[in-house]
């Protein structure tokens, strides 16, 4: 009986652990203070934050096959986030003028994903073959009943990681 409360004790502490929040005056989880960690993209791809510790998004520039993908991941970017969008927009170039590209909703028959049900968006766009480095906008995305507004990233620049000592980038 003494082992299992012992174990019981050890894996709850492990549980409020978190993500290596560390404990003291200068923790800070959210980024605010000298404490940071970062995650690492599964695909290569550009990490986003969105929410305060809520999600990530991974954007992944193919200039090659001019095609852009996106994953919508958990706050570890550790396991994918399926999400009701069919279509998802995004806006490249600086101000309000810009070149569209639509990403669809993919099926993933090995995991169940469907269209409609899904953490994976692609699409193809000839300017997407001539931008090697591209500041894009993503106007809108809703994540578990959370709206996210003019999420930003610049493809190609950003390291593969997100970062959580960083300004917040959605709205």
């Amino acid at each position: 009986m003494k082992s299992k409360l012992t174990t019981g004790l050890v894996v709850l502490g492990l549980a409020l652990a978190g993500c290596g929040k560390k404990a003291g005056p200068d923790a800070d989880h959210a980024g605010h203070g000298a404490a940071h960690h970062e995650h690492a993209a599964p695909h290569g791809g550009t990490l986003v934050e969105v929410g305060e510790h809520q999600f990530n998004l991974e954007f992944l520039h193919d200039p090659a096959a001019g095609k852009l993908t996106l994953w919508v991941l958990d706050a570890h970017a550790e396991n994918f986030v399926r999400i009701p969008m069919r279509t998802i927009q995004v806006i490249a170039g600086d101000g309000a003028v810009g070149q569209t590209v639509s990403l669809a909703a993919v099926a993933n028959p090995a995991t169940g994903e469907t269209v409609g049900d899904t953490s994976q968006f692609e699409g193809t766009a000839p300017w997407l073959q001539d931008a090697k480095t591209a500041p894009v906008r993503l106007p809108s995305i809703e994540i578990r009943g959370v709206a996210f507004r003019d999420v930003e990233v610049t493809l190609g620049v950003a390291g593969p990681a997100s970062d959580h000592d960083h300004d917040e980038r959605a709205k």
